[in-house]
């Protein structure tokens, strides 16, 4: 073999083995680059189950992003507040209720310390098409300051349950074909439901001249008015979701208990509200949600969702109330004053019982 032939092969062979060293670091590089950028994304999955109401919450893109950001990533499902003790929770990192009687039963069965945290909360709230607010306001049951804002007034409400007042004997109600019937605020089921068995709460307060049910014989006293207020409605949803969903598209019936916080969500995000009228309860109950933490994960969690600057302002673009920072949701809300009452003006808190008198006044609504 000549010597130029020679060199040539040499030089071929060079070739050959360079190609393959910069192909291996090509691939090297390309590995080191995805093992870097797996470890620079990587979240621990925290598994909970939560009320529906904070589903939307929860999947919002811009929270999965904020909580990716301090390493988190949550898988949410979700159940009645009230039935969140029946799981099986274990392999959970949180629970997630709607408030605190729920939450003190699962606390239970947690060993991690420092107890449940409450990061937002939200009140309960009536909204009603405006000409059942205006009929209502003519007869005496609401107080109305504006086009779409009010107070319900919680006595002459509860009077007109128990004696079974339909709209046809409300003055003015003639004008409106819709309203028939019965007049009743569509619940959710107080068995397995956070706001349900909070309105049964309110309800027996004002029901008991102003007396937080403690006993039997409590229950007792206000057990037939509490049934009106709930067989009267026929079947029932476990979450509010679906009931104010029916409500703004029009269909369903003209008075749903909600919590404020999916209304002022729908108006944050600039949603068609329609003829809506946001009635606040003048004697009402405020939903503490209340994380309990089942793990240390979840603990992380919770603390997250109370301090992290990031995620308390996405709390409030999804219509809650941060615990300790009113002036987060007051800003948040200067544009939507016409319904929302920032202040929760001349609305009283209604002290809750306990969740065993709470479930036994709920177990004696059916029948």
């Amino acid at each position: 073999m000549g010597f130029r032939e020679q060199a040539s092969r040499v030089r071929r062979i060079v070739g050959i083995v360079l190609a393959v060293l910069l192909i291996g670091g090509v691939a090297v590089a390309v590995a080191a680059g995805r093992d870097s950028k797996d470890k620079s994304t990587a979240t621990k999955t925290v598994r909970g189950v939560i009320g529906s109401e904070k589903a939307e919450f929860f999947a919002d893109p811009d929270v999965v992003k904020a909580l990716a950001a301090k390493g988190l990533t949550v898988k949410a499902e979700t159940s009645g507040s009230w039935a969140m003790d029946q799981l099986p929770l274990k392999g959970y990192d949180f629970a997630f209720p709607g408030s605190k009687a729920p939450a003190d039963e699962l606390q239970h069965g947690s060993a991690v310390k420092g107890g449940p945290l409450r990061p937002f909360y939200s009140p309960l709230v009536v909204v009603a098409h405006r000409a059942a607010a205006q009929v209502l306001a003519d007869n005496g049951l609401v107080t109305l300051s504006g086009k779409s804002s009010g107070k319900l007034l919680m006595g002459p409400y509860l009077r007109a349950a128990r004696t079974d007042r339909t709209w046809q004997q409300l003055e003015g109600a003639e004008k409106h074909a819709e309203l028939t019937g019965t007049v009743f605020i569509t619940s959710t089921d107080p068995v397995s439901s956070n706001s349900g068995a909070l309105y049964l709460a309110a309800a027996s307060y004002v029901a008991d001249g102003g007396r937080v049910a403690a006993d039997e014989a409590a229950i007792d006293r206000t057990a037939p008015l509490l049934r009106k207020l709930v067989q009267v409605q026929g079947a029932q949803q476990t979450s509010s979701d679906a009931p104010f969903r029916d409500f703004v598209s029009g269909v369903g019936n003209p008075l749903v208990l909600v919590y404020e916080s999916q209304v002022a969500s729908l108006l944050m995000q600039r949603q068609d509200a329609g003829d809506l009228v946001l009635l606040y309860p003048d004697t009402t109950v405020s939903s503490d949600h209340t994380l309990v933490p089942l793990t240390a994960t979840g603990r992380r969690l919770g603390e997250l969702l109370s301090t992290d600057p990031e995620l308390r302002k996405l709390v409030v673009r999804h219509g809650f109330r941060p615990q300790g920072a009113a002036a987060e949701f007051t800003a948040a809300t200067a544009g939507h004053t016409d319904y929302i009452d920032q202040q929760l003006t001349g609305v009283r808190q209604a002290p809750v019982p306990t969740a065993t008198v709470l479930r036994a006044m709920a177990r004696r609504t059916r029948g």
